[in-house]
Order: structure tokens, then C-alpha cells, then sequence
């Protein structure tokens, strides 16, 4: 029987979403992920049945000590994240995993996988099948089962159809846009893998998971223009290859830019898919793409009901279908000698008669833009000059987070076609700290992607200063920084 389910890979997009589902069902979870802050941040510590874990499997660890206890392994992980080199990252983290297989108890692994072209190759298609070979060395039965586009909040492949819907009047597509995928319902793909944890299979299995039709991805995006309301116009481009389309790609959607690049080379290929053994198997009502995207906008505001932004009622407020669900970001990181109680002293003093540190003129030109469009960010205030508190309005930005020194996060409150926030991070790293400050903006269209790019060189030029005025300011010395886009 299944007790214990390790789930590697929890802070993705369907682990994130099967963790709870797991949890609700009476399991007790083992949640890993690369970064411990970002599982902490879906506030599953409060869930009793919940253990959060770090785990980076490219890197050394106590992997048998983890799989101790475990009956059932959710694999989840893929390395698209990585960038150019994702597919060696990705290969090595699974053999490190099936090796520590080999010395564990556990009784089956279930690896979410992708479908596979039957003409062509691509590099990440590729990947996702090897990944299921070399899992399957460990000698323990693997169900893998084999998947298309995801179609739900979040899901990367959904989200860049969703981004070129929104954000352009034209959308200039390479001549393979009319190649097909058979799409699945997010709640489709988490009932099976929930259901196959009552199956103890003997061998491995490879099963493909499909939702009820097979559609092309121009249909695809046609019909989310439908449900949004908006007319898509699409150009098909024949000399558009796959790298210039990665290219365009970091300029229109939101999608992280290395994830992005890697779902480019699926896209080119028909990806044939059978989904009867499955469905035999765990018999269920498979939602159509039409009924998939209509669900799926139904709860797009969800993205903003988070501890990232505090479950803030003004965010919510704010928070508008078509937004780019995942955001633009700029910012900047420097490393110093000052400690973290003489950054966060800094921090706080943020805003009012204080102003922003370094190029306040900026500021006050920015300002006056949004006073010139009927905005009221010339009002200056401040609650307390010295001290900071969740809720507190600091000129024309509202407190959304705060830990003290560690984190302060402060929602925009300025007219622009879209929703951001200001994040100052402090980071204890042992022989030295990191302060990164850092805008984070979900656009809304087309204006907002041009208002983006429009204040980038500004948010690059800032932020550095910013990091570095804040070091001074605490007489510390500075190291080395850099500046980070997506």
C-alpha cells in the first residue's frame, strides 16, 4: 500500500499542483525543489502531511536518506530552466536519481514524460525520452506517461499561445504553427496521476496522455482569441526558423526565456498521440480544448491570490484578465561585506522625504507622468520615517511583504497598463551578502510589453545604483554585481 510519495520536482507547474491534491487525499508528502523560498512561499509548511525539502539533483545529496520510507516517487523534474546546456543538466540529475533507486525500498515511480514526434527530432523531446530510459535502469517499475500541452494557469507551452494572443495585433508565427498536439485538461492529467497510485504494476509501462482531439496549434490559439474576446490575425512566416522564433519569443511572452527556447523545438513537429490505454485503464470525461480553456480562464486570477503578493486586496483589485501570467523582471545583485541588519536599516527607509537613493529625478519624472495622466503620485507619504509594516503606503506604493531583514515587497500603484511590484531581497551567503533589487511586471497587451521594454534601461541603470548607494549608505565595501532581464 501507498503511504509515503516523494514528489521531486513540487515547485514546477504540475507538481505544484498535485502536492495539494496528494496531501488532500491523506498521503504524507516529501516536497522537493531547487529552491527551498519558492515551496515555503505556497504556504504548504502549515499542512501537517506536508515535508518540504531542498534538492538539487546536479549537485551532491543524501539521496538515500531522502528515499527512506518512500513507497511511490512522483518524477517531475526537467532542466529547460538550464538554458543551452539544459539537456546534459537534465540527463545527469536522472541518473543520479535512478542510481540512489537501485539502493531504495520504493515500491514504483510514476515520470511525467512528453510525446514523441514520429518524424523529426528535437533536443527536448529527446531528452524527456531518455530520461525515461535511464529511469527505467534502476530496475523499479516506471509508468511514464507521455503528455502534450498542458492546457492550465501556468502551464509554459499554454502560456506562450496565450502571450502572443494577448500581446500582439499580429501574430508572426514559422510555417509549423500548423502542426498538431494533442492537448490535455490540467484536471485530466492530475485525476490520472492521482488514480494510478491504486495500480501496483509489476513492469514498466509507457502510456500516452491526450485529451479528446487532436488540434493544430493555429486552431489552438484561434480559439483562446475566441474565449478572450479578441480577434487573432495570424501571419505565417516560412523563413522564420526555430532559433529566430526563440528570439522573438523573449520579446513577446512572459514564459522564462530558457523554458521558452526549449519548447520551440516540440512545437515543429506533429506529436501523434493514442491515449485509449490510459483512458481503459482510468476511464474519465475528457474535457475538450474549448471546454480546457474556458476553464482555465476561469480561474486565471488565481496567479495573483498568492504569498507573492501577500493575498493584497489592492492586487486582487487590481489584477485584470489577459495580464501576462508569468512577469517581465529587470533588476540588480551585489555582493558586500555590510551586514544584513545594516542593508535592511537602509531598505526601510525607502520612499518620502528619504526618496529612492539614487537617481531621484528619475523618480520624480516618472512622477510627474503618471500626475500628467491623472494619477496621484506626486502625494509623498510615509506612515513612520525610519520603520516599515505590512499594509503601510510608502508614496504611490503599498507594503505587500515584509520579513524583516530579509525581504520587503511594495506593490506599484502608478497608471500603467499592467501589474508589478519593487522587491528588495538581502541574502546571508556566508562570507558575504547579496542585495538584489528587482521590478517584476505581468503586462496587459501590447502596450504593456512596449511600456516595458520602454523603462528597462532606466529599471538597469537604477537598480545598480540603487544596490550600490544602499552599500555605501552602511559604509560597507561592494564586490561584483550584475544586472538580471528576462
Amino acid at each position: 500500500m501507498i503511504r509515503t510519495i516523494l514528489v521531486v520536482g513540487a515547485s514546477g507547474y504540475v507538481g505544484s499542483h498535485l502536492v495539494p491534491e496528494l496531501a488532500n487525499s491523506g498521503y504524507q508528502i516529501k516536497a522537493t525543489g531547487r529552491n527551498l523560498d519558492l515551496l515555503r512561499k505556497r504556504g504548504w509548511e502549515a499542512i501537517p502531511n506536508i515535508e518540504l525539502v531542498e534538492l538539487d539533483l546536479n549537485v551532491h545529496s543524501d539521496l538515500d536518506r531522502l528515499l527512506q520510507g518512500v513507497d511511490a516517487v512522483f518524477f517531475l523534474v526537467h532542466g529547460m530552466n538550464h538554458g543551452h546546456d539544459f539537456i546534459d543538466i537534465e540527463l545527469h540529475a536522472a541518473r543520479n536519481f535512478s542510481q540512489a533507486l537501485k539502493q531504495s525500498s520504493v515500491q514504483r515511480v510514476i515520470y511525467l514524460g512528453a510525446l514523441q514526434a514520429k518524424q523529426g527530432n528535437s533536443r527536448h523531446l529527446d531528452a524527456r525520452k531518455q530520461t525515461g530510459e535511464i529511469l527505467r535502469d534502476s530496475g523499479i517499475p516506471v509508468t511514464e506517461l507521455r503528455a502534450g500541452i498542458i492546457v492550465g494557469p501556468g502551464s509554459a507551452a499554454f502560456e506562450v499561445m496565450r502571450d502572443f494572443v494577448y500581446h500582439l495585433p499580429i501574430i508572426i508565427a514559422p510555417k509549423w504553427v500548423k502542426s498538431h498536439n494533442s492537448p490535455i485538461a490540467l484536471r485530466n492529467l492530475l485525476h490520472y496521476l492521482l488514480e494510478l497510485l491504486h495500480f501496483n504494476p509489476c513492469r514498466h509501462q509507457i502510456m500516452d496522455v491526450t485529451g479528446p482531439e487532436a488540434i493544430s496549434y493555429e486552431a489552438q490559439m484561434r480559439k483562446l482569441g475566441a474565449h478572450a474576446g479578441k480577434k487573432v490575425r495570424i501571419l505565417p512566416v516560412p523563413l522564420l526558423t526555430p532559433s529566430m522564433a526563440a528570439y522573438w519569443l523573449k520579446f513577446i511572452t512572459s514564459v522564462p526565456t530558457n523554458i521558452a527556447r526549449a519548447l520551440i523545438g516540440g512545437l515543429r513537429f506533429d506529436l501523434a498521440a493514442n491515449g485509449s490505454a490510459i483512458q481503459s485503464l482510468i476511464p474519465q470525461y475528457l474535457l475538450t480544448y474549448d471546454e480546457a480553456v474556458e476553464e482555465c480562464l476561469g480561474h486565471e486570477s488565481e496567479v495573483v491570490r498568492s504569498e507573492i503578493w501577500g493575498f493584497d486586496p489592492d492586487a486582487l483589485a487590481r489584477w485584470q484578465t489577459g495580464y501576462g501570467y508569468y512577469p517581465k523582471q529587470a533588476g540588480y545583485t551585489l555582493k558586500t561585506d555590510a551586514s544584513c541588519e545594516q542593508l535592511w536599516d537602509q531598505v526601510q527607509l525607502v520612499g518620502g522625504k528619504e526618496g529612492y537613493f539614487f537617481a531621484n529625478y528619475l523618480w520624480r519624472i516618472r512622477e510627474w507622468m503618471d500626475f500628467a495622466i491623472g494619477g496621484d503620485a506626486l502625494k509623498r507619504y510615509r506612515r513612520d520615517p525610519e520603520k516599515l509594516q505590512l499594509g503601510d503606503k510608502v508614496d504611490s506604493w503599498k507594503v505587500i511583504n515584509i520579513v524583516p531583514n530579509r525581504f520587503l515587497s511594495l506593490l506599484f500603484g502608478m497608471k500603467a497598463p499592467g501589474l508589478g511590484r519593487l522587491e528588495f531581497t538581502i541574502a546571508d551567503k556566508g562570507e558575504y551578502r547579496e542585495i538584489d533589487i528587482r521590478a517584476w511586471w505581468h503586462p496587459a497587451g501590447f502596450s504593456g510589453l512596449l511600456y516595458w521594454f520602454a523603462m528597462m534601461p532606466a529599471h538597469l541603470f537604477i537598480f545598480k545604483g540603487m544596490t550600490h548607494a544602499l552599500v555605501k549608505r552602511c559604509k560597507a565595501k561592494a564586490r561584483e554585481g550584475k544586472s538580471i532581464t528576462q
